[in-house]
């Protein structure tokens, strides 16, 4: 079996787009209207895909906060600096659970909880 993709219910689909392509540096690979009220886009680059779904009018969407989506980043430092410059909180961190590795969680535009990892050779 292999992981495909994960799929997230967005607020915005343009605010959604523009964060997953600055902060987690997936290009948009597709985008599709799936009726007259929901648009869908897959950002990706390899293995990694993440698919937005906006449907219009639907403002509130929910997830659970014992979730996280992990992305690993060359240099967490730069990335700390990249977050400051957009404005974007980190909500924890940095945590280092041993020498080789140390993460970070900030939040998407919709509230989902995004790790940012870098490992260490």
């Amino acid at each position: 079996m292999k992981f495909c993709w994960v799929t997230i219910n967005v607020r915005d689909m343009s605010e959604s787009i523009k964060f997953y392509e600055e902060i987690v540096e997936l290009p948009v690979m597709n985008q599709i209207s799936a009726g007259p009220d929901t648009q869908i886009t897959f950002l990706g680059a390899g293995d990694t895909q993440v698919e937005l779904i906006y449907h219009t009018g639907k403002q509130e969407v929910t997830f659970g906060r014992d979730i996280s989506i992990g992305f690993e980043v060359p240099s967490l430092d730069e990335m700390i600096a990249l977050l400051k410059e957009k404005g974007i909180d980190i909500k924890a961190g940095p945590i280092q659970p041993n020498p080789l590795m140390k993460f970070i969680f900030i939040e998407d535009p919709n509230g989902v909880r995004i790790q940012l990892v870098e490992h260490k050779k």
